[in-house]
């Protein structure tokens, strides 16, 4: 299980803005992130071979066409979801691993808010437009047997996960609460957060509008224009660039099954993680007590608490008495989204996490900072449960 271990680094990571109405194109936006990445890597675009391109709003050509990069020996997509960006750090270690590409970009940005027609007034409401969607057996089942009966958006379908483990396990409002005013505490210390400077209290958290049962309103993420880019290399030549490299020690994706329907499945709540979090650990060689910090990705809270069950750091059930305020803060035993996640920070679906992991990984996150940090967990949720985990070191 140790094959890809420690074999590659990130050693450049960078972001666009994070707004409501870039006024920009998504490729503009990412390419803004990835040349942040590429000279916070103290790397030059031409030096970049490999790109693992995002699943939406361009495609890996068009980032070589844009950086100049003549000779591009490795180009691929993941497609999924939430997901993608930390099973692309997985794509990039076999990349550089294997000797394909010496140094790999991974870009993923988006205009979550502005594009979109209800809430944005972005060029879609304008115009009309509507993207053609690709067929693709999630879509089918949402066409077929979703939308018709009015289930339209995620926070309805993970809604019916969330429901299930209540009813089963009688977690309380307030686990789900301490998750929204962690990330909006730990956002109010990070400078680029969306949410800095605007408070919630537990009782503003219980007191807020219903969006979807057992979701209110600072269960769900936010929407926003914004990019984020990471640099993937060798771990022998990261030891010559700019800053300390951060090691990928163990990185793996899994799948739900059924993957596309939710309702379908024998266990709803075996999901991706619950095969991707052995393999990670194993590869990594690590145990949950050695993890420092947890970016889990957090489109809603109850998604965050679903995945750390099932990466095993609770039993089934168990997360009612396991997450308190105390353990997930700042300082505390398993400091949870330190930037504030995608509920404070921004959604760049969630390849902010692996930006905010790099960061505190080579001690600058400034009052934000975990103490001593050694490892990290970054978690990816895509879709209707697809999981990527990567265990990262200093």
């Amino acid at each position: 299980m140790d094959t890809l271990k420690d074999k590659a680094c990130i050693v450049g990571v960078g972001e666009s803005a994070f707004t409501r109405g870039s006024g920009k194109t998504e490729l503009r936006l990412m390419l803004e992130a990835s040349l942040a990445a590429i000279g916070d890597a103290g790397l030059k675009p031409h030096d970049i071979d490999g790109i693992v391109g995002p699943p939406i709003g361009s495609v890996a050509e068009h980032f070589a066409a844009n950086l100049g990069i003549e000779d591009l020996r490795f180009a691929t997509t993941v497609h999924m979801g939430g997901a993608s960006p930390v099973v692309s750090l997985q794509a990039a270690a076999m990349a550089v691993a294997s000797g394909i590409a010496t140094n790999v970009l991974i870009p993923l940005g988006w205009n979550g808010y502005s594009s979109n027609p209800v809430r944005g007034g972005g060029a879609r409401a304008e115009t009309g437009e509507k993207p053609m969607p690709e067929p693709n057996p999630m879509m089918n089942t949402i066409g077929a047997f979703y939308l018709p009966y009015g289930a339209t958006v995620p926070v309805q379908w993970y809604a019916w996960l969330a429901t299930r483990h209540k009813h089963l396990y009688g977690t309380p409002f307030e686990t789900m609460g301490a998750i929204a005013v962690n990330g909006r505490a730990n956002a109010h210390l990070n400078e680029k957060a969306m949410m800095r400077g605007r408070p919630l209290t537990m009782d503003d958290y219980l007191a807020a509008r219903w969006v979807s049962y057992p979701f209110r309103l600072y269960d769900c993420c936010l929407e926003t224009d914004a990019a984020c880019a990471v640099v993937v290399t060798s771990a022998e030549q990261a030891r010559d660039l700019k800053h300390p490299p951060v090691y990928i020690s163990g990185v793996a994706e899994g799948h739900p099954y059924p993957a596309d329907d939710i309702p379908a499945r024998p266990d709803p709540f075996v999901i991706g993680l619950s095969f991707a979090a052995p393999k990670a650990f194993a590869m990594a060689g690590v145990t949950h007590k050695d993890v420092d910090f947890l970016e889990v990705y957090d489109c809603f809270t109850y998604v965050v608490m679903l995945q750390i069950e099932a990466m095993g750091f609770c039993k089934r059930g168990e997360i009612k008495d396991f997450i308190t305020p105390e353990l997930i803060r700042l300082g505390g035993e398993l400091p949870l989204n330190t930037h504030g996640g995608l509920l404070s920070e921004a959604h760049v679906w969630g390849m902010n996490h692996i930006v905010e992991a790099a960061r505190q990984l080579r001690r600058q996150c400034g009052p934000r900072q975990v103490k001593d940090a050694e490892i990290g967990l970054v978690t990816g949720w895509g879709d209707f449960g697809d999981g990527g985990l990567a265990i990262l070191r200093r």
